[in-house]
């Protein structure tokens, strides 16, 4: 069956379409942030505080690493079935506590007189239901991964996964461009989230008709497990840490896309107080950027199979990063052109850096340990989608950043300067483009080939 190249590039798409529902719920309320500070009454604080509850359970519960454990043992299906039911789970949460008024608005935690923390009601279960929710959307990524580097083995790996990511990719373009219409249609910030969690249902399905395939590859390739006597073990975790290599991906992950995801949620306010964009708009913009991966990602990923210099476009990806981050930072590059053209070049980044890093895992670690090496590499991921979006909440909440008040529809709402986020983001860059030139040092001397192509 792998041998076919219209089954294995229907596992592809059915794989992709359930990441796609998943990725449309990650972002549906990025370009909400305005909308929700005046309907909610949220702070910038709230938001990062809701937005960092992404990675609570995965970081601090140690839930992705015990997902990949699981995908190690149990497989791919019952992993990625499973998943996908606690994404519904969570989306449903989340969903409840946007939609509800509560009667006893805070939550306060204290001893005796002493007040350890209090958070509005409504944005810590929000928060717990994204957090939950973030599980299930991490799992099915590694899941996703898995699946498709075994059915691709020695062929077009890196095309197959960057096609997986392009795909996911139209989530966010979708969750950027059509929120706001449907909030805005329904005069509520939850309604997207509903419409959302509808499509995730199908994405369900359509895993499970991926389900269908992989068990009859399974049936082919019985003999073949069976001589090979592998099987994940516990102890095979302090193998992959020993890696050097393991580490430099893992810190060039967790620095780029801390300097992008965390970035996508603040972009729609971005274009908003910086660049003037009408609010039912700001989130056209930031959608160009998925919306060039979608067509590079895969472009960068075939040049990969074919060419190799897997090392080298990281590297480049990463410098492009920087450069896009800090002509943001600049005051004076205020008008929407320029947000245009800076967008589409960010896109070009963001296609380059994951189209060569994810195909670059199982050239350093072998199978048996690739769910665990991938979850290990997602864990550390989402310390930065967790801990970025509340710093950057924090940091817009200072008087450095917090510039002042303006009337909008009879509410008053904050004015935020982005220079210092921006030059945040602009570090998280530099030190990935450190990792980056670590990694292809570190390849040369070990020789995993991530600079050769990957197609035999």
């Amino acid at each position: 069956m792998r041998d076919s190249a219209k089954v294995r590039w229907s596992v592809v798409a059915l794989v992709s379409f359930t990441m796609l529902c998943g990725y449309i719920i990650t972002d549906v309320m990025a370009p909400l942030k305005t909308m929700i500070e005046q309907d909610l009454g949220w702070s910038s604080y709230d938001y990062g505080l809701f937005t960092s509850g992404y990675g609570w359970l995965n970081v601090f519960v140690f839930m992705l690493i015990i997902s990949g454990i699981v995908l190690d043992k149990m497989g791919v299906r019952f992993t990625g079935v499973s998943s996908t039911i606690v994404m519904i789970a969570g989306a449903g949460i989340k969903y409840w506590a946007l939609s509800t008024v509560f009667d006893n608005p805070m939550a306060t935690l204290s001893i005796g007189s002493w007040e350890i923390f209090s958070i509005k009601r409504q944005v810590l279960y929000a928060a717990l239901g994204f957090s939950v929710f973030g599980v299930g959307v991490e799992a099915i990524g590694i899941t996703a991964t898995k699946a498709i580097v075994r059915w691709f083995k020695g062929k077009e790996t890196a095309l197959a996964l960057g096609l997986n990511v392009a795909t996911a990719r139209i989530g966010t373009i979708l969750a950027m461009s059509v929120s706001p219409v449907i909030a805005e249609k329904f005069s509520s910030p939850s309604m997207p989230l509903l419409f959302c969690l509808l499509m995730l249902v199908v994405g369900l399905m359509s895993f499970l008709v991926f389900c269908v395939l992989d068990r009859r590859l399974d049936s082919e390739e019985v003999a073949e497990r069976e001589a090979s006597g592998e099987e994940f073990r516990l102890r095979d975790i302090v193998g992959i840490v020993k890696i050097r290599s393991f580490w430099y991906i893992a810190a060039l992950c967790v620095l780029f896309y801390s300097a992008v995801f965390p970035f996508l949620k603040y972009a729609s306010d971005l274009m908003v107080q910086k660049f003037g964009v009408d609010s039912q708009l700001a989130g056209t913009i930031p959608s160009l950027l998925p919306l060039g991966t979608l067509f590079l990602t895969p472009l960068f990923g075939s040049i990969y199979d074919r060419k190799g210099r897997g090392a080298t476009i990281m590297i480049i990806g990463s410098l492009i990063l920087i450069a896009i981050h800090l002509l943001f930072s600049v005051p004076a590059l205020n008008n929407w052109v320029i947000a245009v053209i800076l967008m589409v070049l960010l896109g070009v980044a963001f296609s380059m850096v994951p189209s060569a890093m994810w195909p670059s895992v199982p050239k350093i670690i072998d199978e048996r340990r690739l769910g665990t090496a991938y979850s290990l590499v997602f864990w550390i991921q989402n310390w930065g989608l967790m801990g970025v979006p509340l710093l950057i909440g924090y940091i817009l909440d200072r008087p450095c950043c917090k510039v002042g008040m303006e009337l909008v529809g009879g509410t008053e709402v904050p004015v935020y300067d982005y220079t210092v986020p921006m030059l945040v983001f602009a570090t998280f860059g530099l030190l990935g483009l450190v990792f980056a030139l670590l990694l292809k040092a570190d390849d040369k001397k070990m020789g995993y080939g991530l600079e050769e192509p990957n197609i035999e």
